[in-house]
């Protein structure tokens, strides 16, 4: 798996917060629910399935049901299933106060997530022919990092950089950092070797700047906003001065390119699409017996 190990034992806790704080954007009860609907009312729901798309999120939905009393949803899919419009995706039953506060937080975490993995999938499906693999990029929503990488892998991509204490990332503005203060990018990434940190990535504009990140022992190459075709012949480059040396394209990665992309040579893909302009997937839940 590329970048940081993915904190999976981590989900469910962050799932449990992330339901907690949503629930109580609501405020502290439901007053429609409480003049409209009586206490001892049972119903049953389902989630359904209105456009094509790949599932993502139920560990997240899971905990937002069990926050408003509720048993956990009966899924009829797994995480990273494609489903098609008209289907279920999964059924609830319990008070009926208690689905209807559930449901549009339900939804928000679940059409989110759905949105991210079905994003990624189109993506992954492009590069599916090449060793090329689809990454995201830390541009996700504050406070649902863990929930759009949980996403992004739902969708066959892999993980990046989960934060900023375990890989190194040499961007433009430590290019600068570093003229300014007179030292050399090798001296940077031998004491992050010599902190502990594994992964040294390296974004690269020139081909300067390949030569130099080559021969300071980075192990992965940024190649931002460039051709496919630059891409490709920087990576053979790089790959003659360090082999072994990964190749990632970033920057003004769409649907029309990431395949001349992938067939250039790059090891990976990094799209800040993924997350940051994500459309929510087509679901709602329904009451159908009440």
């Amino acid at each position: 798996m590329a970048g940081d190990a993915f904190p999976r034992e981590h989900l469910a806790a962050d799932a449990e917060a992330l339901a907690r704080r949503a629930l109580a954007e609501d405020g502290a009860e439901d007053v429609t629910s409480l003049v409209t609907v009586p206490a001892a009312q049972q119903a049953a729901a389902r989630i359904e399935v209105r456009e094509d798309l790949v599932l993502a999120g139920r560990l997240y939905a899971d905990a937002v049901a069990v926050a408003c009393g509720l048993a956990p949803v009966r899924w009829h899919a797994h995480d990273g299933d494609r489903l098609r419009g008209g289907s279920v995706a999964g059924d609830l039953e319990g008070p009926l106060r208690a689905i209807l506060r559930a449901e549009r937080t339900l939804l928000n975490v679940l059409q989110r997530a759905a949105g991210v993995a079905t994003a990624t999938r189109r993506y992954a499906d492009l590069v599916a022919h090449t060793r090329c693999r689809v990454l995201h990029t830390r541009k996700t929503a504050p406070g649902l990092r863990l929930l759009d990488v949980h996403a992004v892998l739902a969708g066959g991509g892999e993980v990046h950089r989960l934060d900023l204490a375990h890989t190194v990332m040499v961007k433009d503005n430590h290019w600068q950092a570093l003229r300014a203060s007179g030292r050399t990018l090798a001296e940077a990434l031998a004491e992050a070797h010599a902190r502990g940190v594994a992964g040294l990535y390296v974004e690269v504009e020139t081909l300067a700047q390949v030569e130099e990140a080559c021969a300071a022992g980075a192990t992965r190459l940024l190649v931002d906003n460039q051709s496919p075709e630059r891409v490709g012949a920087w990576a053979q480059l790089a790959r003659a001065r360090s082999p072994g040396i990964e190749i990632e394209a970033t920057g003004g990665i769409t649907h029309a390119n990431v395949a001349a992309y992938a067939e250039a040579g790059a090891d990976f893909v990094s799209i800040g699409a993924l997350t940051h302009s994500v459309r929510a997937a087509d679901l709602a839940l329904e009451v159908v017996a009440a």
